[in-house]
């Protein structure tokens, strides 16, 4: 049965040429509403295959034709480009807030002129945010506001480790010591922001280490190459997914 219902969809599809497409993709929202009350539709646009159109429904991706009577559930891939489309949409379409009001509650390491900027969620006992700063030493103009955001059930000592970094004399050094050469800081205490840093990164929707986030609050989560970082933060789409390599959660 699925296979029919996947079998005339592609049939009606391949079948309509792009210029044939009777209508708007604001007009067929309001008909899949019509159709599906049940359903949040939140867009709908033509997809890169003529007659088929993408349609976003809650945290859901899915592939139809006008009528919205078949639907198929899985992902589009470019094959000459090597590409998952679908994957792209998803990460594409996670926004976020930048935290620019609780900056200082975060390491701020600036490298070069530091006229970009980015927000990190990272874990002192994390292994991907360990590879996640390597490539963040090799990025030039950018300032990185680094939010110690330990998880505690994955890492028991996390947390001691993440205040010990804050109360340091020199935060940003101690940090670097620490995920570039493994260098432990010196155990002490202070006043620091880590419970609010918690709160903060639950209420920006942060569920795992590394988390990146850009001013315009995009989310680049797990850890990345310096190269995929910087086309992220000039808003390049490189259609590639070595972003979310791996991540603690």
């Amino acid at each position: 049965m699925i296979e029919r219902a996947l079998s005339l969809v592609l049939v009606t599809a391949l079948a309509v040429p792009a210029l044939a497409r009777a209508e708007e993709p604001a007009a067929l929202v309001e008909k899949f509403r019509q159709l599906y009350p049940k359903t949040t539709f939140r867009e709908v646009r033509p997809s890169q295959l003529p007659g088929l159109y993408e349609v976003v429904m809650g945290e859901n991706i899915a592939y139809t034709d006008e009528s919205g009577r078949y639907f198929i559930f899985g992902h589009l891939f470019d094959m000459r480009q090597q590409l998952d489309l679908t994957a792209q949409r998803k990460l594409d379409g996670r926004r976020s807030e930048f935290p620019a009001q609780y900056l200082a509650q975060a390491i701020r390491t600036v490298k070069g002129n530091g006229s970009r900027s980015l927000a990190v969620f990272s874990d002192p006992d994390c292994p991907y945010c360990r590879q996640l700063e390597a490539e963040l030493a090799r990025l030039d103009n950018v300032t990185i506001h680094t939010f110690l955001y330990p998880l505690e059930a994955l890492h028991p000592e996390a947390r001691t480790r993440a205040v010990s970094v804050w109360c340091a004399p020199d935060r940003a050094r101690a940090w670097s010591d620490l995920m570039l050469t493994g260098r432990k800081p010196r155990l002490v205490a202070c006043d620091n922001p880590i419970d609010d840093n918690l709160v903060l990164g639950s209420r920006l929707g942060v569920v795992g280490t590394p988390t990146l986030i850009a001013t315009d609050g995009r989310i680049l989560p797990g850890s990345a190459s310096a190269e995929k970082i910087d086309q992220w933060l000039g808003g390049v789409n490189s259609g590639t997914q070595d972003a979310g390599k791996g991540a603690d959660q």
